[in-house]
């Protein structure tokens, strides 16, 4: 009789992974049905890369004089770098698409918790029966989803005006580097979420970290033509990996992190560890801001 009782929801029994996934299938529908009444931003988001792309290829090659020149100029300055490659156009197309990908996950997380705490509607999830896991899941999965929508778009539509073709090189490749380097991305979105429910404040931190993140991403260059502290800095940062991974199956460059193993490897201890690191810390700012202010307090 206790089992039956437990089993039609009465009784102190523990959900299971259907409740588990509902919880976050739920939160996930539900942050799509709101971003698809603003159409608007998601083409935005599409078109961005390709914007960023342009200022440099367009500067490029009104210093060097010609498409030529420029090219001749950036396989130069990326040999000594060990990246040497005519390809340019794919170069700051790949890289500015990534670095959409990388951002999106972190702005989403950020914007999703400080909207909880602005409406009041942050204390109230902690109180439901829900685990907050399977509550980040969905937002991250959302996040994901709305991302890799955006590179797409902006792959497909910078390879046609800038007149490249992404798929001469391992495109096949590039898509499992990138897919490989997602959990990476979901680590650092709870350590970014963390650092809004502590700081309260979503926007000054954004617009610091959108200029922060491609600077260690090396979208426009390698990252090898930095000081030594500064780039072994920024070869630890996971999108780095991540990107350098994607251009040198997309542009059969050498990795800046050395053979293909090595970098399977790195990208693999990062999908594992980053997740792991950016939940505890997540776990940790939390119970210490219940331990102060409260989660209510925004």
């Amino acid at each position: 009789m206790a089992a039956e009782t437990v089993a039609k929801g009465f009784g102190l029994a523990r959900p299971g992974w259907h409740a588990s996934l509902a919880v976050a299938w739920t939160v996930f529908v539900a942050r799509l049905r709101i971003i698809t009444r603003y159409k608007g931003a998601i083409l935005l988001e599409s078109f961005l890369p390709i914007f960023f792309a342009a200022m440099p290829i367009l500067l490029g090659i009104a210093v060097a004089g010609s498409e030529e020149n420029a090219a001749s100029n950036f396989f130069q300055n990326t040999q000594a770098a060990g990246q040497g490659t005519m390809e340019y156009r794919v170069y700051m197309l790949l890289g500015s698409s990534t670095f959409m990908v990388v951002s999106l996950m972190l702005w989403l997380i950020g914007y999703w918790v400080r909207r909880e705490q602005e409406t009041g509607t942050l204390e109230s999830i902690y109180l439901a029966p829900a685990k907050r896991l399977y509550v980040l899941v969905g937002v991250t999965s959302y996040s994901l989803v709305r991302s890799l929508a955006a590179f797409i778009v902006a792959m497909f539509v910078g390879s046609l005006l800038f007149g490249v073709n992404p798929l001469a090189g391992n495109f096949l490749a590039a898509i499992g580097y990138l897919m490989l380097g997602i959990p990476a991305l979901w680590g650092l979105s709870f350590f970014f979420g963390a650092l809004i429910m502590r700081v309260k404040e979503a926007n000054s931190v954004i617009q610091l970290i959108q200029w922060v993140v491609p600077f260690f991403m090396g979208i426009y260059f390698p990252v090898t033509m930095f000081p030594p502290l500064v780039r072994i800095t920024a070869m630890a940062f996971p999108p780095t990996l991540m990107n350098d991974a994607m251009r040198s199956a997309l542009l059969n460059i050498p990795s800046l992190y050395g053979p293909g193993y090595i970098v399977l490897g790195l990208m693999f201890m990062a999908a594992w560890i980053t997740p792991l690191l950016g939940y505890e810390f997540f776990g940790m700012m939390e119970r210490r801001i219940k331990r102060n202010e409260g989660v209510g307090l925004y």
